[in-house]
């Protein structure tokens, strides 16, 4: 009868988790591809694949960030040592050692499938397998960032914006959502989601954000505004015929000199009238305490608007 390393996993029930990102081990720039930066998806790999009988013996003390060459392809030929790549060759798939969405989707479904393990038969990602997954995910946004020093903080945080669209607080009107975890308080958060997109934004491109920081800077609307008309924290104001990409948009509903709400400039629809923006804390019902992540399509016309450029570090 064939061992349980000589056949497929067995299967179960997908485990509800985002891809992170493709991972590429160092010797891949052979092959053109750049090697992925360290990070807690690389530590979840390695706990799930020594659960499912791939990566030496348990000792989570061992568990690097770094997707090494030896995890990627292997550093030996018993099966505990063969790493991601004896887990392609077990599931039929090409045995690269790069980790893309096929492999992952194999992981999600993997049972641990030695009869002799005390775990036999549960998922191989386990709750902090897709603690460290979720928030690889939170990180990467489903993607490498670019090299280092390439493209503009701006850019990057509208990157991060985009790949947001879709989170809601939860419950509804609890103000309960990461960002607001990230930065450390409570309450309406559109600001707050702002400066989350900008601080990794940067980080993304392995830059510092010169006008945001985590749990200081900004989780007030109407500080963005007299920061930036002041001059202040790398912030000025811009015309709306200069108005790039990422830029920060602010709105007044009632036009009464208090800034309501922020968001992160995507696009001219219409010339310059019509525009659309990455947002939090909004929807079609609740324009700035909405709790959910949206593109809004707003017109300068509309509300009171003044748009904020946030200096490059």
């Amino acid at each position: 009868m064939a061992e349980w390393y000589q056949k497929a996993y067995k299967g179960g029930g997908p485990v509800q988790v985002p891809f992170p990102r493709p991972l590429y081990p160092p010797d891949a720039n052979k092959y053109g591809k750049k090697p992925s930066p360290n990070g807690p998806d690389v530590v979840a790999y390695k706990r799930a694949l020594c659960r499912a009988g791939r990566w030496g013996e348990w000792d989570p003390s061992l568990w690097d960030d770094a997707y090494s060459n030896k995890f990627s392809h292997g550093r030996g030929g018993n099966v505990k040592d063969t790493g991601v790549a004896g887990f392609q060759r077990q599931q039929d798939i090409d045995d690269t050692g790069w980790l893309g969405s096929t492999t992952f989707n194999n992981m999600r479904y993997a049972l641990i499938s030695d009869p002799d393990s005390p775990h036999f038969m549960e998922p191989i990602f386990d709750a902090v397998c897709i603690d460290k997954l979720n928030r690889a995910y939170d990180m990467f946004g489903g993607k490498n960032p670019p090299e280092s020093g390439t493209g503009t903080v701006r850019k990057q945080a509208l990157s991060r914006a985009v790949t947001q669209l879709g989170v809601k607080e939860s419950p509804p009107d609890s103000n309960n959502v990461k960002y607001c975890s990230w930065y450390g308080m409570t309450g309406p958060w559109c600001a707050m989601f702002a400066t989350w997109c900008f601080e990794l934004g940067a980080q993304d491109i392995a830059k510092d954000s010169p006008s945001f920081q985590k749990g200081v800077d900004y989780s007030y609307v109407p500080y963005i505004v007299g920061d930036a008309r002041a001059g202040r924290n790398g912030l000025k104001t811009v015309d709306s015929d200069q108005v790039e990409p990422g830029d920060l948009v602010c709105y007044d509903w009632e036009r009464n000199g208090e800034y309501d709400h922020v968001g992160i400039f995507e696009k001219w629809i219409t010339g310059a009238a019509d525009f659309n923006a990455i947002e939090g804390n909004t929807s079609t019902s609740n324009n700035s305490n909405g709790g959910e992540v949206m593109r809004r399509q707003r017109n300068v016309g509309g509300q009171g608007t003044v748009f904020v450029r946030v200096a490059e570090p």
